[in-house]
Formats: structure tokens, sequence, C-alpha cells
């Protein structure tokens, strides 16, 4: 029995047409360019993996933008809770520039996330951050 996230299944486009086979929906992160198996012609990156079906889903740069997502389990450090919204500057990697979003507290200590510019690979599984000004307000982690 193979171990879960290391069954082979379907690699789709973005529309749902069958490009191939993947080795397994571990194996792979959203973004990721290299190691597809596949040629198109044009550089493609996965832009969504799909636990319930063991999908792999592929598309162009621009198809990795996204504009919302949701933050579970957040952690205020400056604030002693975030109970109305709030424009901060958040920073989803490292290395990636912080970009300016508003904040909105939902349930479960959980809050929805909009950038005013769409955000490139954003992963469920990543931390988020988010400062004002130089100040760190708290994170959460992207679902």
């Amino acid at each position: 029995r193979a171990k879960a996230g290391l069954t082979p299944g379907p690699l789709r486009s973005q529309d749902g047409e069958l490009l191939g086979k993947h080795e397994g929906i571990a194996m792979y992160t959203i973004g990721q360019r290299k190691g597809l198996g596949i040629a198109a012609g044009k550089p493609l990156y996965v832009t969504e993996i799909e636990p319930q079906g063991n999908t792999v889903v592929v598309g162009e740069a621009t198809d990795l933008g996204t504009k919302q997502c949701l933050g579970v389990r957040a952690n205020w450090q400056a604030i002693e809770t975030l109970s109305e919204p709030m424009q901060v500057e958040a920073k989803i990697r490292y290395h990636h520039p912080k970009a300016k979003a508003w904040i909105t507290p939902t349930e479960n200590n959980s809050v929805q996330i909009e950038f005013e510019e769409p955000q490139m690979a954003v992963t469920p599984g990543q931390a988020v951050v988010f400062y004002t000004g130089g100040t760190l307000i708290g994170g959460a982690w992207l679902t």
C-alpha cells in the first residue's frame, strides 16, 4: 500500500485537461516549475494541489496570483486581539517583500487576508506575518 501523498495521480491544466501523471502530491509545492515531467511549449507552474482527488493542477505564472486567503491559529504580538479590520503590510515568505493588505477577524481565531495586489504562490501551511510601520502585529498559518 502506497503512503499518503505518494500515490501517482492526474496532472491537469487549469481548465481540467489531463496533461500527464504526477508522482504523488507530496512531491509538489505551489509555484513549483521544475520536475513536472511535461512539455507544454511555455513555462508551467503548480497552481493547486487537490488532496481529495489526488490531483496536481498546473497553469501559467499569472494563475499563481492570489488576492485573498485565510490565516488560522492567529497569534497577536502588538495587539490583544484583532477585533475589527486593519490595514497592514503582510509578508508570506522570508524573502518575499511586504505587501499592503487588509486583515479581518473571522471565527475560531482566524483572519481573512485581502491583498491590494495579487501575491504569487500563496501556499497553505506557510506562515504569514503582519506589520504596521516597522512593528510586528502578529501572524497566522495560511490555509
